[in-house]
């Protein structure tokens, strides 16, 4: 038998008091995220952009590791924000974020399907709970933001 690794896929939801274009503005604004909030994304460099679509060098803190990926960024203002990973330590993830119009605000809806390459693997920082707690902690500091 041995230990099987479980890929991290899950899904968040908040609600936060801000108009959707505000909130959509401050997740999709990946120029900022350095910025903004440097105690996650400690290095932000945009290699190019063209319409909707940018690939962005970054550099991820999660939880206790920091994963170095290339990733692009794909919008559809102010509805619909995904991160593809197409290079490095998590290659092949998939994060879609999708912001719904609600009587209170904003209704932030995320879908995450992690991968992770090489030693980042058989990290135990990676075990699907932890994974799923540490990118909470992410999406709430973005959502304080709105």
């Amino acid at each position: 038998m041995g230990n099987k690794l479980v890929l991290p896929k899950f899904s968040l939801e908040k609600l936060v008091s801000s108009d959707r274009k505000t909130v959509f503005d401050i997740f999709s604004n990946f120029e900022n995220y350095q910025k903004l909030f440097p105690q996650h994304f400690p290095s932000i460099r945009v290699r190019s952009s063209r319409e909707n679509t940018s690939v962005v060098e970054e550099h991820l803190i999660l939880g206790a590791k920091e994963l170095v990926i290339m990733a692009k960024h794909v919008t559809d203002e102010p509805v619909l924000h995904e991160i593809f990973v197409i290079g490095g330590d998590a290659k092949g993830t998939h994060i879609k974020e999708q912001f719904i119009d609600h009587e209170n605000g904003t209704k932030i809806l995320i879908d995450v399907d992690f991968k992770f390459k090489g030693m980042m693997k058989i990290s135990n920082l990676f075990g699907k709970d932890k994974i799923e707690d540490n990118y909470s902690k992410i999406f709430d500091d973005f959502s304080k933001n709105c």
